[in-house]
């Protein structure tokens, strides 16, 4: 048992003119798609975008993108926005798993396909939910702390945002991980909107309660900013087991330089890539073959479901840096690369 003391996504032949009428889709008969995201705070969903966008104009799409700046009215506006705008595609990647079930059912019946990005939308019956596995990534987190942190040792937990759905899943996979396990949670918390300064009155909180602190979950690595500011302003940074996840670039310099213990990567290019072909195929009309399914609350969802991966100090030069997603000169900017000696 582990022991809570608080428990706080052509014909050949024909002419040219001909050929083009046949083979080249006009302006007006390009698929359209809208992208709503929840906000650009967080480091990844940059990179989303810019892949996502690529990818489905490369395949002959457009795509008009919005950002809610994490308020949930604004994207529902921006919803009716896409609707009236008629658009073939909605993809969301949602403020709030709960907010959505109206306006996305209005869109429904207007016709357009729905496709929740990242985070599922409950009670909307989206035709396609692409992500990465949840459990797993709060299984890996879990995971890392029993590895790191004695039996007995006192964590603090630091999910995200409770209005996202991805959140109960991590907290779902980290539970299983710990199950069994000998371990005090001396303060558990939540990030509203994924505000990372939750994370720093969390450790502080932490530490009136008890000074010792083992390992800390952070629900990403904005969140293991803050916390491992905290821990440093109290001269215990690089003394305690920290998680996080989406592999930014400031929390593999703090890997490599030893005051972040890991990151869960989610390739998320493969994540936006992947959504973007799935939007332009739903468009067509054409049928995917996704036999997994998600229960939204009511429905049972198609679930495109991508793996994510645990990355400390001995797998980080390997994963992230030969597998593209950040450059080694930037992860090892404050600290040599130990690899260099082994080439």
């Amino acid at each position: 048992m582990w022991i809570c003391v608080i428990l706080l996504v052509t014909l050949c032949g024909c002419s040219s003119k001909e050929e083009e009428a046949n083979t080249t889709r006009t302006y007006e008969d390009k698929i359209k798609i809208g992208i709503s995201f929840d906000s650009f705070v967080i480091e990844r969903w940059q990179r989303d975008r810019d892949v996502f966008v690529s990818t489905a104009q490369d395949l002959g799409a457009e795509v008009n993108v919005q950002n809610a700046n994490g308020d949930t009215e604004e994207q529902i506006n921006q919803i009716q926005y896409f609707i009236d705008k008629k658009v073939d595609v909605i993809v969301l990647i949602a403020t709030d798993s709960e907010a959505f079930s109206k306006i996305l059912k209005q869109a429904k019946d207007a016709g357009i396909t729905i496709i929740a990005y990242d985070r599922l939308v409950r009670n909307a019956a989206v035709d396609l939910y692409i992500s990465f596995d949840n459990e797993e990534v709060g299984r890996l987190m879990g995971e890392t702390l029993v590895k790191g942190v004695p039996e007995g040792g006192n964590i603090v937990t630091i999910f995200g945002s409770p209005s996202d759905h991805n959140v109960t899943l991590v907290e779902k996979g980290f539970t299983e991980a710990m199950e069994g396990k000998e371990y005090n949670i001396i303060y558990t918390t939540y990030a509203p909107n994924w505000l990372a300064e939750e994370a720093f009155n969390a450790i502080n909180c932490a530490l009136t309660i008890n000074p010792k602190i083992d390992g800390v979950l952070c629900g990403n690595d904005d969140l293991a900013s803050q916390a491992v500011k905290a821990l440093s302003e109290n001269r215990l940074a690089g003394k305690v087991v920290i998680t996080g996840q989406d592999a930014d670039l400031a929390a593999c310099q703090r890997i490599v330089e030893g005051t972040q213990t890991m990151t869960v990567y989610k390739p998320v290019d493969k994540l936006a890539k992947a959504a973007a072909q799935y939007a332009v195929m739903l468009a067509k009309g054409k049928n995917i073959s996704v036999t997994t399914t998600i229960n939204d609350g009511t429905n049972e969802v198609p679930y495109v479901k991508l793996e994510p991966i645990a990355v400390t100090k001995d797998n980080i030069y390997d994963v992230i840096i030969k597998g593209g997603f950040q450059k080694e000169e930037e992860v090892y900017l404050n600290v040599p690369n130990p690899t260099e000696d082994l080439e």
